[in-house]
């Protein structure tokens, strides 16, 4: 336990933390994109879609997931409480997001795939601001080929319920978004012992699984 649990009025998020299949279902309600939530694109996002192919990703060279996607990959999470932070660390890409509680400001040169975070804990949640992410050919998730850029804007609200740690995300881009969109998700405890798995993304067997992708261009 941290030096946070010394705090009454801080929630206890601290451990590690099971969000895969058997907890989000593929197409379950802990998934995010659906009818009623689905991203309004503008134009500009629609042209990106329309150049897209599966071989534009940048995790076929090992590139890590950024928000709104690393949240609801279907990996572990161990959440580590301090008094001035606190640490995502992310078994998806072998991330580590440090969420700032000091009040600290990014500056002009703190861009990242990850963005800057800061945070603080209010009613029983600890609340997150990220921003100044890089421009991203798949920054709002992997699969539909959907852009993200600097202006891209992330918060987070992360609480306990019956059990579990849950998770309300809205994000805006208004390079690529029409309006900001949000999705709810959650994690269980993962079993005892357990203990993050290394990613190990090679790029040369990552860019091997589309090598013979049939690509629209020459």
């Amino acid at each position: 336990i941290s030096s946070q649990s010394i705090e009454t009025d801080i929630p206890i998020f601290d451990g590690i933390w099971n969000g895969g299949f058997s907890v989000r279902p593929v197409n379950g309600e802990n998934v995010p994109w659906g009818e009623n939530n689905f991203p309004v694109l503008n134009e500009r996002a629609l042209a990106y879609q329309e150049v897209w192919e599966e071989i534009m990703a940048p995790k076929y060279d090992c590139q890590p997931a950024s928000s709104p996607a690393i949240q609801y990959d279907p990996y572990h999470m161990k959440v580590t409480q301090w008094p001035d932070r606190v640490l995502l660390r992310y078994e998806k890409d072998d991330q580590l997001r440090t969420v700032w509680l000091d009040g600290r400001k990014p500056k002009s040169t703190d861009f990242g795939v990850q963005g800057f975070s800061v945070g603080h804990y209010e009613n029983d949640s600890l609340y997150v601001t990220t921003t100044h992410f890089v421009f991203d050919v798949a920054g709002f998730d992997d699969y539909n080929g959907i852009p993200s850029s600097s202006q891209k804007k992330v918060t987070e609200r992360y609480w306990l319920e019956e059990g579990e740690l849950r998770m309300t995300l809205t994000i805006e881009d208004p390079m690529f978004l029409r309006e900001p969109t949000s999705y709810t998700t959650r994690w269980l405890p993962a079993r005892e012992g357990y203990q993050l798995q290394a990613y190990d993304c090679d790029p040369e067997a990552a860019r091997a699984s589309v090598r013979f992708y049939p690509s629209k261009y020459k």
